[in-house]
């Protein structure tokens, strides 16, 4: 499946079949996160491969009693790591670089799922520091987002999209 195949295929899915990910496939995921670009690609963040059962209820009870977090194989949970990014760039890495980092490498994680015919769905409903304890990292990290990743178990509902015409503003 190419780029934009890709795109067009990607939907939220939030239920997964008890099936785990071959091992190829999550390293084509984690490899995808890590091309990710960054801001002075310093890589500002961390991710934490979640197989372990306990863990992803406990992320689950993170993201408010988000139960399919917990049902997925792996939940990739993606960190911003704002010292590393305040190096460079000072209080606009600690405040931003360092979110867009992790921000873009869970997308692109996102995407390499979807094209190697897994589902998955971003979840940014979480209390951080529960999120913190599930993973077992310090506040020096902040955790972006949860991406649990299976085989679906439901089908894609069609979502509708905004126009171009009404997104997109063209300054000539």
């Amino acid at each position: 499946m190419d780029l934009l195949e890709a795109l067009k295929a990607r939907h939220s899915i939030r239920a997964f079949v008890a099936k785990s990910i071959e091992p190829d496939k999550l390293q084509a995921i984690l490899d995808a996160a890590n091309r990710a670009p960054s801001a002075g690609n310093l890589q500002a963040y961390e991710i934490y491969a979640v197989t372990r059962r306990a863990v992803l209820a406990a992320l689950a009870d993170a993201a408010f009693g988000q139960a399919f977090v917990a049902q997925a194989p792996v939940a990739l949970v993606f960190c911003a790591n704002p010292k590393r990014s305040a190096r460079r760039y000072a209080q606009r890495g600690t405040s931003l670089y360092c979110i867009q980092d992790a921000t873009i490498a869970c997308a692109y994680a996102q995407l390499a799922a979807t094209a190697l015919g897994l589902a998955s769905v971003w979840v940014g409903a979480f209390n951080d520091d529960a999120v913190r304890d599930a993973i077992g990292v310090g506040q020096d990290l902040l955790p972006v987002a949860v991406l649990p990743i299976g085989h679906a178990g439901q089908e894609p509902e069609e979502s509708s999209r905004r126009s171009l015409s009404s997104l997109v503003h063209y300054i000539s």
